[in-house]
């Protein structure tokens, strides 16, 4: 999808917070997804997230989630995003 996350997660409580933001995006929703460094994407959720192991360069072994986004506003642009990027999502019903 988007090659290996920057962060990733082994903590009971951070993957907790991942899966809570898994549940809020469905695949076709549309939604408006506030993110960490202040900014904002909105548009529908390509397809449901789901939580995938992962292995960084140094051997690390964590969990973390990426969600494609289809722009609200340009349908031909997509964003990819990792889960642990979203700060909290804004629910704008189905598509």
């Amino acid at each position: 999808m988007i090659g290996v996350p920057e962060h990733l997660y082994t903590r009971r409580a951070d993957i907790a917070r991942l899966e809570a933001l898994i549940v809020q995006l469905p695949q076709e929703a549309r939604v408006e997804l506030h993110l960490t460094d202040g900014s904002r994407v909105t548009g529908t959720v390509s397809t449901r997230p789901s939580m995938q192991t992962f292995r960084n360069a140094k051997g690390v072994e964590g969990t973390n989630a990426g969600v494609r986004i289809d722009d609200r506003a340009h349908p031909e642009k997509a964003h990819y995003l990792w889960i642990d990027r979203i700060a909290s999502v804004t629910s704008l019903g189905p598509a």
